[in-house]
């Protein structure tokens, strides 16, 4: 069954859309398999995507899984950042190869297209006394952050500590914050909170927020392996379940490749048969040059093709064909082409030499 891709940076809502249309999918008796990044190093952690070796690792895991989950019977959920490109192009050669349609939802942060979060500079502040923090805010001018609402304060929003005051209490508080996770609950409905394995429970810094900003690379619907391309902005637009139902069960999956076809069953006997074959054709039409003339054409029994004589061919010649044809055959075995090999070599030579 399909493979749906979420792709989004950290605090988007990916987990929460994926927990809704897992829901959603289940509902109407369809396996779902959901893996994400606490499925594959036990507990999520955001200290993954500062180390590129570490990262690295996690994708492979990633695909792994996807790899193992991916069938014609059961839909696969990836809940992940999933910004490269390339590795989403993995994805879509999985779901090539094992036949079955996929299709990438992106979730946007609301106008965090045109902005991103802005790291205040301890420089900026125009004192070497003057510390600045950035911490997790759950409120903004008294009102509750709209579903969505990135966690991380504007400019306006910085903390300035003044000539060290109070600076032991904010270290004690940034702390404690740190190993704490974002608040969700307000996210969250009472049946979604059940499965609290679904949700992002880790806390991104603000420098790596901003690092895989730099980083992400957006899905561009133009590309092959990013459609259909699902686009939802902020937590209040409704997930298209229709249309993602129609990408998933109506349409055709992606046509595989000549590298993620497998290879047609032969017998075991069958490479011994087109040696014994085209050596067969060699030696006949090696015999059968001898008395002929140019323009004639060259028989060799039990064959229906045959090639026309146009000067004297040497046996070098013929045998780097044959070891051509050989090459290109055993990509190819096909135990219903075994009475036909010695036609198909003698057409290969007549083009081959003409």
């Amino acid at each position: 069954m399909p493979l749906v891709v979420f792709c989004g940076l950290p605090y988007c809502g990916k987990s929460r859309r994926a927990e809704e249309l897992r829901r959603a999918l289940a509902a109407e008796g369809r396996a779902v398999y959901v893996v994400d990044d606490a499925a594959v190093l036990g507990a999520e952690d955001a200290t993954v995507y500062g180390d590129s070796a570490r990262e690295k690792a996690l994708r492979g895991a990633l695909r792994a899984a996807v790899e193992r989950r991916l069938s014609r019977h059961d839909v696969v959920i990836l809940d992940s950042l999933n910004y490269i490109k390339g590795f989403r192009y993995e994805l879509y050669c999985l779901a090539r190869a094992a036949r079955t349609p996929l299709c990438l939802i992106y979730c946007v942060q609301p106008g965090s297209l045109n902005r991103g979060p802005r790291v205040a500079d301890v420089e900026d502040c125009g004192s070497q006394n003057v510390s600045v923090s950035w911490r997790p805010c759950a409120k903004e001018e008294g009102r509750p952050l709209a579903p969505g609402t990135g966690f991380l304060r504007e400019s306006g929003a910085v903390d300035s500590i003044v000539n060290g005051r109070y600076l032991a209490q904010v270290s004690e508080e940034l702390e404690r914050e740190e190993t704490r996770a974002p608040d969700l609950a307000a996210l969250g409905t009472p049946d979604f909170e059940k499965n609290a394995k679904h949700m992002s429970s880790a806390f991104y810094p603000a420098e790596l927020l901003e690092a895989l900003m730099l980083r992400f690379e957006a899905p561009d619907s133009r590309n092959r392996w990013d459609r259909p391309l699902f686009t939802l902005v902020g937590l209040e637009e409704p997930l298209p379940l229709a249309e993602i139902r129609a990408a998933l069960f109506e349409n055709r999956a992606p046509p595989p490749h000549q590298s993620t076809q497998s290879q047609p069953l032969a017998s075991g006997s069958f490479l011994h048969h087109l040696d014994q074959v085209t050596s067969q054709v060699l030696a006949g039409l090696m015999e059968a040059q001898k008395s002929a003339v140019p323009g004639d054409f060259l028989k060799l029994p039990g064959t229906v093709e045959h090639l026309r004589f146009t000067r004297p061919l040497t046996m070098a010649e013929l045998s780097r064909l044959r070891r051509q044809f050989i090459s290109y055959t055993k990509m190819h075995p096909n135990n219903e082409n075994l009475p036909q090999l010695a036609n198909m070599f003698l057409q290969y030579l007549s083009q081959s030499l003409h």
